[in-house]
């Protein structure tokens, strides 16, 4: 046994394949509106109808003449102007020029624009006090975007910036995959909705706001099921229900082995676990399986090991069902500021806050406190420092790897 073995608790990676060999991607599509296409995933590639720019245009306001006439280095007769939306249709010799704005359709036999400012008139002649280069100033038809080129591939996460290129392309509908649809349980004696009045040994519910957030984010459909009781016929109807209306159902708490833990036992008796623990802190006891018509997640109660566990592990399984190509992480290789603590055996995602000095050089500071159930871990950092199973302790300066905070949980 090698130090990153731990008996008992199964590595990450191989808990990924598992997942992954287990799933596939939704099939169902819809058309949707552009105006409620943000965050959907693409079920086909887009291929572009039109050039963008659909024509040469000025990408300065200015003077539109030909390119010829900077020989002679006279005056240009002026003898029309072009605004956006209103072209100059008439002709224009080589000893003339068109006031044109930028965005404005460059009038046939032009290919050069002066800027103003380096222009003076005086009557209807252009004195140019420093010519331009030919072609200068110029948007060339399709210079963005060609017709028929493949602009947006299957499997895209549509983000602001698609959107206005499918606009500009004219586009009103997309076809994309129909919504994840996810079931939230929390579990658990202790848990009161915030809103309400503790008890003795009670504590608010945070989970899942915090999963029905990123969810949100994800543009997923969720259900909340509330907060069920430690109680076998409870749960199992919860879940039962859960079942029937889902594709995902996630469960917070009651994975652990603690006397009044059921959820393993309902999941048990209801489907099939893949998994049961593995070897990341936080969040060991994280659960994978298979009901009659969803897959599961049980995530642990603990508010900061089940923000992880989703964020690591489900949801990168909930993307690839919903049909999104997910890119790797950005991962960066930098100097911790402080010693951090840890033992070989489990993958440790600690949180901390990225920074940069004057001179651009990046380093990264642990958070104070790496408790599980200490969620301002989560609010007040900005990445996790990924430590793998087989590192120990590490000395500060040394060389840690980071990955910043995406945004589904900034």
């Amino acid at each position: 046994m090698t130090c990153c073995d731990t008996p008992g608790l199964k590595p990450i990676s191989e808990a990924m394949e598992i997942m992954r060999s287990k799933i596939s991607a939704l099939t169902e599509i819809e058309m949707v509106s552009l105006y409620q296409s943000l965050d959907r995933v693409l079920a086909e590639d887009v291929v572009s109808p039109m050039d963008i720019p659909p024509h040469a245009n000025s990408a300065m306001d200015g003077f539109a003449f030909h390119s010829q006439a900077q020989f002679a280095n006279e005056p240009l007769k002026l003898v029309g102007t072009a605004l956006a939306g209103h072209p100059y249709y008439g002709s224009c010799s080589t000893n003339e020029c068109v006031c044109i704005m930028t965005g404005a359709h460059l009038p046939d036999g032009l290919d050069t624009v002066v800027m103003q400012e380096n222009t003076e008139q005086q009557g209807d002649f252009i004195h140019i006090h420093k010519w331009p280069k030919s072609g200068e100033n110029i948007r060339l038809m399709g210079e963005d975007v060609s017709k028929h080129q493949k602009i947006l591939n299957k499997g895209k996460r549509l983000g602001p910036c698609d959107l206005g290129l499918l606009a500009a392309l004219g586009i009103a509908e997309v076809k994309v995959i129909r919504k994840l649809k996810v079931a939230l349980i929390a579990t658990g004696d202790e848990l009161i909705k915030p809103g309400g009045t503790l008890a003795d040994g009670e504590i608010f519910e945070s989970n899942t706001l915090v999963l029905a957030a990123m969810l949100s984010r994800l543009n997923m459909e969720y259900k909340d099921y509330g907060i069920i009781k430690d109680d076998m016929d409870q749960l199992t109807k919860a879940f039962q229900e859960a079942d029937q209306w889902a594709d995902i159902v996630i469960s917070s708490g009651g994975v652990s082995v603690g006397t009044a833990d059921y959820t393993k036992d309902v999941l048990e008796k209801l489907g099939t676990i893949g998994f049961w623990k593995l070897a990341i802190k936080p969040g060991k006891p994280f659960a994978f399986g298979e009901l009659s018509n969803s897959f599961f997640f049980g995530l642990p109660g603990n508010p900061v090991s089940a923000t992880i566990t989703f964020h690591q592990l489900a949801m990168p399984i909930m993307r690839i069902m919903q049909g999104e190509t997910i890119d790797p992480p950005v991962t960066l290789h930098i100097p911790s500021n402080q010693p951090l603590k840890k033992h070989p055996g489990r993958q440790d995602f600690q949180r901390g806050t990225l920074l940069q000095n004057a001179e651009g050089e990046l380093s990264v500071n642990s958070f104070r406190a790496q408790g599980s159930g200490i969620l301002s871990s989560m609010s007040e950092s900005n990445c996790y420092i990924v430590l793998p199973p087989q590192s120990g302790s590490v000395e500060a300066e040394q060389i840690v790897q980071v990955v910043p905070f995406d945004r589904f949980i900034c």
